[in-house]
C-alpha cells in the first residue's frame, strides 16, 4: 500500500482544510486509516483514526468536536475534514494504514505511513 496525503495549506485560525489520503493497492478496505501530524519541535502525535469497517472512530481530545474523519473505499481514499483551526493545529500531517489497528503512540508502529502535507494555521 501506498499512501499519498494531500490538502494542506496555509490557513487563518478559524479557518477550515479537508486533507486527502489516496491509498494504492486493491486491500485499502481492510486497513484500519489514521491520521498523525507532527509540530514544530514537538513529537509526532495522533490525531484520529477509523476502522476498516468504518465502525469504529477515535479522536484525539485536542480535536475531538473540530475535526471528522472519513474513508471513501471506493475510491482508496481517507479524509481529515478540520474545522475551526487553530495556530495550535500547525503541524505536518502524516496518514497511516494498518491491517490491525492504528495505536495513539505512533512508535508503536503502523504498517505504512504517507509523506505529510504541512497545514500552517496563523492566528
Amino acid at each position: 500500500v501506498q499512501l499519498q496525503a494531500s490538502g494542506g495549506g496555509l490557513v487563518q485560525a478559524g479557518g477550515s482544510l479537508r486533507l486527502s489520503c489516496a491509498a494504492s493497492g486493491r486491500t485499502f478496505s481492510r486497513y484500519d486509516m489514521g491520521w498523525f501530524r507532527q509540530g514544530p519541535g514537538k513529537e509526532r502525535e495522533f490525531v484520529a483514526a477509523i476502522s476498516w469497517s468504518g465502525g469504529s472512530i477515535s479522536y484525539a481530545d485536542s480535536v475531538k468536536g473540530r475535526f471528522t474523519i472519513t474513508r471513501d473505499d471506493a475510491g482508496n481514499t481517507v479524509y481529515l475534514q478540520m474545522n475551526s483551526l487553530k495556530p495550535e493545529d500547525t503541524a505536518v500531517y502524516y496518514c497511516a494504514a494498518d491491517r490491525r489497528f492504528i495505536p495513539r503512540t505512533p512508535r508503536a508502529g503502523v504498517d505504512y505511513w504517507g509523506q505529510g502535507t504541512q497545514v500552517t494555521v496563523s492566528s
